[in-house]
């Protein structure tokens, strides 16, 4: 897969299929795009084709928003990548950009510097200042300047459309059976393991303690059986979202997990998990004791159900 940090730098692409959209989580519907762009590709002898912008333009038009996204770029684009994807254009996106038209972001960039030869957008594609231009408008414009417009209809999960919107409210559910379904792969999260209270260690359940991309959403507080790589090896773990209040009165959200059958020194590396299952809600328990033994009990059902 080719990556071009913006439009400007693109070359020269034979016969582009091009859809363009954020596809925060490239979740199944929007595999389904990515799907149908490679096919019609192929059939045309040409190549598929990604727009998709950094950051999130709410982020730009309304900085106070508190929107957290599934995927950060790196791993956006890694997850492209399985999809089949030739080419993946990051255009930034500022106040300067918000201002194009519908009309002039068509005719000065998808015809004039890209050549597109067929559009591809999903069912309810808005796009352009004040997201005004709309498949009815592209009809108009494809005819114009002579592409192809394709529009897809939604993939549905349960009779409802999948969306990012939809899996984003999943995850603060804890509701990753469904998130894993909608994305068609295991919800992934990054992070520095950096030093902390070493408290787990105390306990028999030594931590790795993460910090995670501010941007990025972490699903709610709780316990879950995560897959772990360090150094491309896989191991299981058990992750803990919360504030701990069983052995600290300190309100700090923490991010920590304890990798099974692990003993190596990972400070200052940055370790990648796939959420496998959820185990249990964040409990503050009366003592040590019954922390540990719930601990304990979490091991064994993370073992039982999700070690294979």
């Amino acid at each position: 897969m080719n990556v071009y940090q913006s439009i400007e730098e693109i070359k020269p692409i034979n016969r582009p299929v091009l859809t363009l959209g954020m596809f925060d989580g490239a979740h199944i519907g929007h595999q389904s795009i990515l799907k149908q762009l490679n096919t019609i590709a192929k059939e045309i002898d040409g190549e598929s084709v990604l727009i998709t912008f950094n950051p999130h333009p709410r982020m730009v038009l309304q900085p106070n928003c508190d929107l957290k996204f599934l995927n950060t770029l790196e791993e956006k684009e890694t997850v492209l990548r399985q999809f089949g994807l030739e080419h993946l254009i990051i255009q930034e996106f500022t106040k300067e950009f918000s201002q194009v038209t519908s009309v002039e972001f068509v005719k000065n960039l998808l015809v004039d510097k890209i050549h597109i030869d067929t559009l591809v957008i999903g069912y309810d594609h808005h796009f352009g200042k004040n997201r005004e231009g709309n498949f009815e408008q592209l009809q108009v414009l494809s005819k114009e300047y002579g592409f192809n417009l394709i529009q897809l209809q939604a993939v549905e999960e349960n009779d409802t459309a999948v969306s990012s919107t939809k899996i984003r409210k999943a995850l603060i559910a804890g509701n990753i059976e469904y998130a894993n379904k909608a994305l068609n792969y295991r919800y992934p999260l990054s992070g520095k393991v950096v030093h902390g209270d070493k408290i787990g260690r105390t306990l028999g359940f030594p931590t790795a303690n993460l910090e995670v991309d501010p941007n990025k959403l972490i699903p709610k507080d709780g316990v879950y059986a995560v897959d772990v790589f360090v150094e491309n090896k896989k191991y299981l773990g058990l992750l803990s979202i919360g504030y701990r209040e069983t052995v600290t009165n300190l309100r700090e959200h923490r991010v920590e997990v304890n990798i099974l059958e692990f003993d190596q020194d990972i400070y200052d590396e940055t370790i990648r998990l796939e959420f496998l299952g959820r185990l249990r809600d964040e409990k503050k328990f009366a003592s040590l004791d019954d922390l540990i033994f719930a601990m304990n009990q979490d091991k064994e059902n993370a073992i039982k159900h999700y070690s294979k």
